[in-house]
C-alpha cells in the first residue's frame, strides 16, 4: 500500500492547526488526517516487513518526530487543563 501523502502535507496539517489558533483542549483533540495516518501505518508496516528506501525512512523519521512533538504538546495541554 502506498498513498500520495508526503511529509510536507503532514507539516502543512500541523502548521494550519497552529495558525488557526489553539486551546489546550484543541491540542488534546488534534488528529492527523486519515490519509496521513494511513501513510504512517504503511511506512511502519513496510519498515517491519520489507524495509524502506532511504527516502521512505526519512519520511518515517519525520512522521515520528512530529508525532513525538504532538505527544509532548498534548501532555502539556493536559497539565494546563488540570491546573485550571
Amino acid at each position: 500500500m502506498n498513498t500520495s501523502v508526503n511529509t510536507a502535507k503532514v507539516y502543512d496539517e500541523i502548521i494550519e492547526f497552529i495558525a488557526a489558533g489553539t486551546t489546550p483542549q484543541s491540542v488534546i483533540d488534534f488528529k492527523l488526517s486519515d490519509a496521513a495516518k494511513h501513510r504512517l501505518e504503511d511506512l511502519v508496516y513496510r519498515a517491519k516487513t520489507e524495509g524502506l528506501t532511504g527516502s521512505d525512512q526519512r519520511e518515517l523519521d519525520h512522521f515520528l518526530t512530529l508525532e513525538h512533538i504532538m505527544l509532548l504538546a498534548k501532555a502539556r495541554a493536559n497539565q494546563y487543563i488540570s491546573a485550571e
